[in-house]
């Protein structure tokens, strides 16, 4: 690549976010307090109009979603998994009609095997609301072609960073990788003024760790539980953080790019976070 293209593709190149994708259905119900996730919703909003073009589809690593190796949707047209549970009714008729991304399922098992990662496909699933709730609002139209993929079960922290590196090059091709969980998730702690100044803890180490550079910011993440100290595993219950390692992935797909925090509010008397990777 000359100089001139490589400058283009890098003017091109997408961002990666890591995002919070609310509580349930959160965005779509009424809420006490009732404004509790406008902030949240006005950053998801925001993304679109962040982004070097539109992109040509959205890769989406989902915290709902654990499996013995990265396994990624396959349906052309994936239907609705409400995975959550005692919502009101109208929640479970909420409907997100993106297209599938087939073709683009078959380039990441292609750039896994490259780097001796197993992968496999799910024809069956559809989106849960790890991908759903947080797209329906940056993406209202549902015009953009959406793959979802799974973590590890193994919840092993530098394997999820590893199987992000392999998607580094999709930047380059138009496509936007966004890690959904939620960077404070100790159900036990929401709403407990205890968990204000624990989450706030967290989440200055993680922006800390998220501006470093690209291998030592790697380095930290992927032993997180211990080098966050307390906070990280109050935030993070063990065999629990299902909710933090998309960033993992996300950060290993940002490559030597750099990442911030975008967004941060405090909702359920915990302080969350969005970091973008450019």
């Amino acid at each position: 690549m000359n100089t001139t293209s490589a400058s283009t593709a890098s003017a091109l190149r997408m961002p990666a976010f890591y995002i919070p994708h609310g509580a349930g259905p959160c965005f779509f119900m009424d809420w006490n307090p009732a404004d509790a996730w406008d902030k949240t919703a006005g950053f998801l909003r925001s993304i679109p109009g962040s982004l070097p073009a539109p992109p040509k589809a959205i890769l989406l690593v989902t915290a709902h979603w654990l499996a013995p190796e990265v396994t990624l949707t396959g349906a052309a047209q994936p239907g609705m998994l409400f995975d959550y549970y005692g919502f009101p009714p109208h929640t479970y008729e909420l409907r997100y009609p993106a297209p599938g991304a087939p073709a683009l399922a078959e380039r990441v098992r292609g750039l896994l095997a490259g780097a001796h990662i197993a992968s496999s496909v799910d024809a069956e699933r559809g989106y849960d609301h790890g991908t759903f709730i947080p797209l329906k609002v940056a993406f209202p139209d549902a015009d953009v072609p959406v793959l979802q993929v799974s973590l590890l079960g193994s919840l092993d922290a530098g394997a999820h960073v590893n199987y992000g590196r392999a998607l580094a090059p999709l930047r380059d091709e138009g496509v936007l990788i966004i890690g959904s969980g939620m960077s404070y998730h100790n159900m036990r702690g929401y709403g407990d003024p205890r968990s204000t100044p624990i989450s706030a803890e967290f989440d200055r180490w993680l922006t800390d760790t998220v501006g470093l550079p690209a291998q030592e910011r790697n380095d930290r993440l992927s032993h997180w539980d211990t080098a966050s100290g307390p906070a990280g595993r109050l935030s993070h219950p063990a065999r629990a953080e299902e909710h933090l390692l998309p960033l993992h992935v996300v950060a290993g797909a940002a490559g030597e790019g750099s990442g911030r925090k975008v967004f941060s509010d405090e909702v359920m008397r915990t302080v969350i976070s969005a970091f973008r990777f450019d």
